[in-house]
């Protein structure tokens, strides 16, 4: 397998990425744009779109923000609320998966914010008929929360009459670099299938597994007419803000007091707090499935961002990555589903990417790892240095709910006084 001379990304990256002549990937010459373009400019850019979209009447929104109790929806709603002074209504799936950290964030972030939201909760019972599916379909325990949280806002910009959607970053930028900031690549819905769903919209699932029409409608996309008709546009913030995930979370630490959580198998504590499986379940299924989990990721991201070097980053994936899932997560997730774990397995092995894994003896072997190209010819030549006294530090907060436990899916939560 051939990997990145700069950060840790495979060749099999399931969105799809490039080798220049260095040995250097499309995502991290992308990323070498976050230290060359004028930000400022590309801010104002941003301004003067927001302006075209502000409600003349004050009888309507400016603009939909679609957010969860993770992430960089602080951040998104902080950048659209209080520095360009928008009126946004907020939108949020309800992923089922739900911690008691994330409900919590969630909550101050509505009030925090004096925010109006909505909330798309589907039926446990279609939810779990869906990812019975899509694990046989696509090895996916999480194709339901990827399909809701990208439709969602869509279907209620057109429902409301609000034509802008407000997104954060992408994957097709930030990660592989299909895209230069300077194409301002907007969410659409080839975009949403090709880099979200695995090149499977919920249409494409009627009549698989006797999934009906009436299962699927909540994730069915607009019709382009209708979309048409109100103007649906969404733009990425990340194409107009230099993007620093880390750094962004630090600052709503500190502003608004966002709770963090320690992460089974990544070193980042502020991402995905909200999700009992994205971070755990659902990365341990990916790992299976692509030889590398979202450890490489963040480790990618901050080797790009020159607080990692290369040696320390595949240091961070040999400690996570092989860290199989939390037990007591893991049955939860199958009585839950009413799936047993020989079940999982066996359409998960049906996944694995055959130039990464090889059953041998009647057992999956690791065919290659990152560990193998730590001294990849032209790793030195490409090496990025790092800044002066990089922090890797990331935060844990301590919990407004001192001495809970994380033991069961909050489907809906309550609210939290600030």
């Amino acid at each position: 397998m051939k990997y990145c001379t700069r950060c840790l990304y495979p060749a099999n990256h399931p969105l799809n990425i490039t080798f220049d002549n260095e040995g250097v990937c499309s995502g991290c010459r992308i990323h070498e744009e976050k230290d060359r373009l004028d930000w400022a400019d590309r801010k104002n850019k941003l301004a003067k779109i927001l302006n075209s979209y502000r409600s003349n009447t004050g009888r309507n929104y400016d603009c939909i923000v679609p957010v969860s109790g993770a992430r960089d929806s602080y951040f998104i709603v902080h950048t659209v609320k209080n520095v360009f002074k928008m009126n946004p209504l907020l939108v949020t799936y309800n992923k089922h998966y739900n911690t008691k950290i994330g409900i919590r964030n969630l909550a101050y972030l509505r009030t925090i914010f004096g925010c109006d939201i909505l909330t798309l909760t589907v039926s446990p019972a279609k939810v779990k008929k869906i990812t019975k599916a899509t694990i046989k379909l696509l090895g996916s325990i999480y194709l339901h929360c990827l399909a809701g949280q990208t439709v969602f806002p869509v279907q209620t910009a057109v429902r409301f009459k609000i034509p802008l959607i407000i997104w954060g970053t992408h994957q097709g930028l930030d990660q592989v670099g299909m895209f230069s900031h300077t194409d301002e690549v907007e969410m659409t819905r080839k975009y949403r299938k090709d880099h979200d769903l695995m090149d499977q919209e919920a249409e494409d699932l009627v009549g698989q597994f006797n999934l009906t029409e009436s299962d699927l409608t909540p994730y069915f996309y607009p019709h382009d007419k209708e979309i048409e008709k109100v103007g649906v546009r969404g733009i990425y913030l990340g194409n107009y803000i230099r993007w620093d995930s880390k750094a962004q979370h630090e600052q709503m630490i500190a502003r608004y007091r966002y709770e963090t959580a320690k992460q089974k198998k990544t070193f980042d504590t502020y991402n995905d707090v909200d999700c009992f499986n994205y971070s755990d379940l659902h990365d341990w299924i990916r790992f299976l499935k692509w030889g590398y989990g979202k450890v490489t990721d963040h480790a990618s991201r901050e080797i790009r961002l020159k607080r990692l070097t290369r040696e320390q980053g595949i240091v961070l994936v040999n400690k996570y990555q092989n860290i199989p899932p939390d037990q007591s997560r893991l049955k939860l997730f199958l009585d839950w589903l009413g799936i047993s774990e020989k079940e999982l397995l066996a359409s998960i092995d049906q996944k694995r990417h055959p130039g990464i894994w090889r059953q041998i003896n009647n057992s999956w072997q690791l065919l290659d790892s990152i560990t193998n190209h730590a001294n990849d010819a032209g790793v030195n030549q490409v090496r990025l240095t790092p800044s002066p006294s990089p922090s890797l530090k990331f935060a844990l907060t301590s919990s407004k709910n001192p001495g809970e436990t994380e033991n069961n899916y909050i489907l809906i939560g309550k609210g939290y006084p600030q």
